[in-house]
């Protein structure tokens, strides 16, 4: 796959998802990015933002598929990962897979459930195999894991740990539309959840982009420039725990990515921005001291620390 190729296939993934969300390129963009650089996406947002429809529409656009889990307080591991049934008739037990078995999960409402139950996924997310009755089992390739969560002052939520988090490669939130988009939303009167999105990246062509921006040149000084960022966050008083190595590697990963999204074989500064607040934003803890979020934290990253590497 050309270099030039991959730009375009991006460019009718993101237009065949604005047909059901409207006025959201940017999001859907980085939500792109994210499964690209094979990682797992995490959508905060109010309830009816759109958030499902994004999930179902990047699993139709991309041809994988699709498993979507709704999370309640009394959903149990074995409710995602599957269950050992006993067979009367051969007299042995037969695994039925659960739905973890796809290659795309909708975890939806994720911090409902109980911390038992979202730890279910931690294996899942980082070594892509569950353990069941004491044995592995690979999930299949590509494997992402999508999950939707309310805010956290909302009833009936349980707060996801930092170690959990920090599985998810980027945190992205929808935001209510445009003026423009929820006229369009209001004429189109009805469920665009429901509405059917064409394949315009096949799996085979999924895993030659992420070959092509494995190859992606990252050169010694914007390298610099990423352990620059990623030692303020370390040093300064504003934070009370800065970004881990795996934190700086997601960042590279996805700014790789992007540099092959706009085009280029190159990570430039504007490619580390572009994915900074996503994948650093739910890593970053405040001091004591500090009023801000992680949000607040990045805004203040940016203002410290020079966008132009030396």
């Amino acid at each position: 796959m050309s270099v030039a190729t991959l730009p375009d296939l991006i460019d009718r993934a993101v237009s065949a998802i604005g047909e059901v969300l409207f006025g959201k390129e940017q999001a859907v963009r980085q939500a792109l990015c994210c499964l690209l650089t094979s990682g797992h996406l995490l959508l905060e947002d109010l309830p009816g933002m759109g958030k499902t429809t994004l999930a179902h529409a990047l699993a139709d656009v991309l041809g994988l598929s699709y498993a979507r889990v709704q999370f309640t307080s009394d959903l149990l591991p074995s409710d995602i990962l599957g269950v050992s049934v006993f067979n009367r008739e051969t007299e042995t037990f037969q695994f039925r897979s659960g739905p973890i078995f796809n290659q795309l999960l909708l975890a939806d409402e994720i911090n409902r459930a109980t911390p038992r139950t979202q730890s279910a996924l931690l294996e899942a997310m980082a070594e892509r195999q569950v353990s069941i009755d004491g044995a592995p089992r690979g999930l299949p390739e590509p494997f992402f894991v999508i999950a939707t969560q309310n805010p956290a002052h909302q009833s009936g939520t349980y707060v996801l740990p930092e170690s959990q988090l920090d599985r998810f490669l980027m945190r992205l939130s929808l935001g209510y539309p445009d003026f423009e988009a929820e006229r369009a939303l209001l004429q189109r009167g009805h469920d665009l959840s429901k509405s059917a999105v064409d394949p315009c990246i096949s799996p085979e062509q999924l895993m030659e982009m992420r070959a092509v921006i494995s190859r992606t040149t990252l050169s010694d000084s914007l390298l610099g420039y990423i352990q620059r960022l990623t030692a303020f966050t370390r040093e300064a008083p504003e934070f009370s725990v800065g970004l881990s190595p795996r934190g700086a590697l997601a960042l590279v990963g996805a700014a790789k990515t992007w540099a092959q999204m706009e085009g280029r074989n190159y990570v430039a500064p504007d490619d580390v921005q572009a994915v900074l607040a996503p994948v650093i934003a739910h890593r970053l803890i405040p001091s004591a001291d500090y009023a801000g979020d992680g949000n607040a934290l990045v805004a203040l990253l940016r203002s410290q620390v020079d966008v132009i590497p030396g």
